[in-house]
């Protein structure tokens, strides 16, 4: 069983097709065909058949496909840190959540890594939905965030920050005078100036709309939650922020605070690693997050911007 028919298996897997998975490898269809075949004929399994819905997967196939993107993202590790070895460097790859990684990952990260000068980190953004499948198949060591819907045996969590999410609107809004309580009714029919995390289904974002019943329609999803909140100061409509991250800007009257049901809401931000086979930084950073020092870090406001970083830090966008 090679490397190259493990990546052959496994594309065919996420892809659901030999053809699918030729042209992301760039290889021929023939070839895909052949490491399956030889697959096939070391484990004593078709793995899958094709049917008019496309391809079943045999017990044996399903299992191999979980095994195969952990082994080859084990691989992928290996190769990574006995290069860093040589260098004498070490690499912490962390997944955060949008929201997350706008206000508190700026802070917490320089702060962690100015620690160690042979650490780099690399922070990418991805749905907190995808957390477990990123470190069970060791795409990433850390993951920092809200508490994925459902959680694999194999993950460890650790609660580490409660937060609290706030509506606003800009001084000039309609409803900046109000001082009574608004009806769900009320807020649901305004527009909500929203930032990525809205586009997702897990977090304190998309449940406040959830509960307030907001349609698509009512919603302008813009790319960072610092974009929404600007439009928000122009009175174009009510914001969702963090209400550590706005502190400045409700002393300086630039932001109104709404009240109204689901609001203010609650949260919390979790760490998330593999149980078992977690990389020495990433115990370190579990071990840190929750100290004083590194939840001042996250609680600065909006944080520093991408081009604050240290050199050793490598910010990664993922749509």
């Amino acid at each position: 069983m090679t490397p190259t028919q493990l990546r052959a298996f496994a594309a065919v897997v996420r892809l659901g097709s030999v053809k699918a998975a030729a042209a992301d490898l760039s290889v021929s269809e023939a070839a895909v065909s052949m490491h399956i075949a030889h697959l096939r004929k070391e484990l004593g399994d078709r793995l899958f058949t094709r049917t008019g819905a496309g391809i079943a997967f045999t017990p044996g196939g399903l299992r191999l496909a979980s095994r195969a993107a952990e082994m080859l993202g084990l691989q992928d590790r290996t190769i990574l840190e006995v290069s860093q070895a040589g260098s004498g460097r070490r690499l912490l790859r962390v997944a955060a959540s949008s929201l997350f990684a706008e206000h508190a990952a700026p802070g917490l990260i320089e702060l962690f890594a100015s620690r160690a000068d042979d650490l780099d980190v690399e922070l990418s953004v991805h749905s907190p939905q995808r957390f477990g499948t990123l470190l069970l198949e060791r795409a990433v060591d850390v993951a920092l965030g809200p508490r994925p819907a459902t959680a694999d045996e194999g993950l460890s969590r650790t609660p580490f920050l409660n937060y609290e999410m706030v509506a606003v609107v800009g001084p000039h809004h309609p409803l900046a005078a109000q001082r009574a309580s608004l009806t769900a009714s009320e807020l649901r029919q305004q527009t909500w100036l929203l930032g990525p995390s809205a586009a997702g289904r897990i977090g304190l974002v998309p449940t406040v709309l959830h509960q307030l019943q907001v349609d698509e329609e009512h919603q302008r999803i813009f790319q960072s939650h610092a974009a929404a909140l600007e439009e928000a100061k122009r009175g174009k409509g009510v914001a969702l922020a963090l209400s550590f991250a706005i502190t400045q800007d409700l002393a300086d009257g630039d932001l109104t605070r709404l009240a109204g049901p689901s609001l203010p809401a609650k949260g919390a931000w979790s760490v998330l690693a593999l149980s078992h086979g977690a990389p020495p930084a990433a115990a370190e950073l579990i071990r840190f997050v929750t100290t004083p020092r590194a939840i001042q870090a996250m609680l600065r406001g909006a944080g520093v911007t991408a081009g604050r970083f240290r050199p050793a830090i490598h910010v990664t966008l993922w749509s």
